[in-house]
């Protein structure tokens, strides 16, 4: 009689299925968990509204947040055409028309389905604060211009801001901790240079200060559970372009009709007008009177005259606290590093003196000998830097160091702890990005996708699956252990 293959019985025949459905099950939860997750973004936008140009921020972050804060990235920037809003004063609808060909990329880079939802600031510094002191009625008509346009887009207008000094050196702040990471790894701080064409801002956490003296220059912040009481001051009208205007008012007192410039290469000649030259809230009140309509502006060069004048534009003695910076407002002792943004970067970055390793005495001398060089020649050297901007960078790169040693109290020592950066991690230093930060926090977080098991349900049920497999081979083997007992008693 011909023997029964045992692989033949149906209970051979079922375990063999249920075995193949386990393998299956195991390799469909194995793949299923491991798929990447389709990760979700939410985008803000913000315009900063500076005194010399509108720059607009796109930003993006995941849905779902990191630590209360907002996982914040730059993702693109665009760089308005023309001047600040603030010029805008006398015909204030161009101000909101110069905003349209950035607005149109911004509808290009952040995906249409995230449109209505993706909130649009604009956040308007010095050069609208000192238009706000000088024409109120202009500085709103400015801003209703802005506002009438940004309306329009399909984004979620949130409205402009005319932003305080304290906020503008804040959020500086913010920004360059952020991006470092110290904010999040609980590190020491780095401290915030912002200088702007019409204001500038020092921020920075020190030790010796708790807010008691000067309380109106403490801001606190809590962030990533730790809280930091920071010192902040804004000086408006001593951005570079304001602090160049109240110089040269300073040499024009006297009404003259030439003026010799040490602080201009030797051979720059240009005609100005007197009205331009005193058109702003910072100097206007110390025009001359009965002085010319213009005046010719020509250049000496000598480096050593020029950081004199420029002292004069500071108050050093008066300060009715323990110390000062200038003009009476106190300052705690520096602390740690700083990073050192906006005009600081592009002045001595044209420069070549964006290393602050170099000894201070070095970048005096080749300050020195930048200022001495004949016009001429600083023009034939940069055939496409404007005139205009040419003329400024022996100033500005003289007045950023006497406002760095001689204003904030940096040494010759303390220089090498600030660090010159335009970027940081791919975003631009600046405020924004720090105004952005604190803006998230009021934008409700998406749930986030999360796999289909939890890691410890998954490793159990991989675990059961494979112990089943194991137990189901070895049932599968069961009739085949009478054959090969019996075959062993034929041997």
């Amino acid at each position: 009689m011909k023997e029964k293959n045992p692989w033949h019985t149906p209970v051979t025949i079922i375990i063999t299925v249920i075995g193949v459905i386990a393998i299956v099950a195991l390799v469909t939860v194995a793949v299923l968990q491991n798929m990447p997750l389709l990760q979700k973004y939410k985008y803000g936008i913000v315009l900063d509204a500076g005194s010399s140009h509108t720059s607009l921020y796109i930003y993006e972050w995941p849905a779902e947040k990191d630590n209360n804060t907002g996982r914040v990235e730059q993702t693109h920037s665009c760089t308005v055409d023309g001047p600040g809003i603030s010029s805008y004063a006398s015909a204030p609808l161009k101000a909101g028309e110069s905003l349209r060909a950035c607005m149109q990329e911004a509808e290009e880079w952040v995906p249409k389905r995230r449109h209505p939802e993706t909130p649009l600031y604009l956040g308007a510094t010095a050069g609208m604060r000192l238009l706000n002191l000088e024409n109120k009625v202009a500085s709103d008509e400015v801003f209703e211009a802005v506002e009438a346009a940004l309306e329009k887009s399909p984004f979620s207008y949130q409205g402009a801001r005319l932003l305080k000094g304290q906020e503008e050196g804040a959020f500086g702040w913010v920004t360059v901790n952020y991006l470092d990471d110290r904010l999040k790894q609980g590190l020491e701080t780095t401290g915030a240079l912002d200088l702007g064409g019409a204001s500038t801002q020092i921020s920075f956490v020190s030790d010796n200060y708790d807010g008691s003296e000067s309380p109106s220059n403490s801001v606190t912040f809590r962030l990533y559970g730790n809280d930091y009481n920071l010192y902040t001051h804004s000086f408006l009208c001593y951005g570079k372009d304001q602090a160049q205007r109240i110089r040269l008012a300073d040499h024009t007192q006297l009404g003259p009709k030439i003026v010799a410039d040490p602080c201009s290469h030797p051979g720059y000649s240009e005609t100005k007008k007197y009205s331009v030259l005193y058109d702003s809230p910072c100097v206007s009140k110390r025009k001359p009177q009965g002085a010319p309509e213009i005046f010719h502006h020509t250049g000496t060069g000598n480096f050593q005259e020029c950081q004199e004048v420029v002292k004069k534009i500071f108050n050093f003695d008066e300060c009715k606290y323990s110390q000062c910076s200038f003009n009476g407002v106190f300052q705690p002792t520096l602390q740690g590093t700083f990073g050192a943004f906006s005009a600081y970067y592009f002045v001595m970055d044209f420069l070549n003196l964006t290393d602050t390793s170099i000894p201070l005495e070095d970048v005096k001398e080749k300050l020195r000998l930048y200022c001495a060089m004949p016009w001429s020649q600083i023009v034939q050297q940069h055939p496409k830097t404007k005139p205009k901007y040419l003329a400024e960078y022996c100033f500005s790169g003289t007045y950023i160091l006497t406002l760095l040693v001689d204003g904030y109290n940096f040494t010759s020592v303390s220089y090498s702890n600030i660090k010159l950066v335009k970027k940081i991690k791919g975003s631009d230093a600046g405020w924004t990005l720090g105004y952005m930060l604190n803006l998230t926090n009021m934008i409700p977080a998406e749930a986030p996708d999360t796999p289909p098991l939890p890691y410890a349900g998954y490793v159990s049920i991989v675990t059961v699956i494979a112990v089943l497999i194991f137990i189901l081979f070895l049932a599968s083997l069961r009739p085949l252990w009478p054959r090969c007992s019996k075959q062993q008693q034929i041997v």
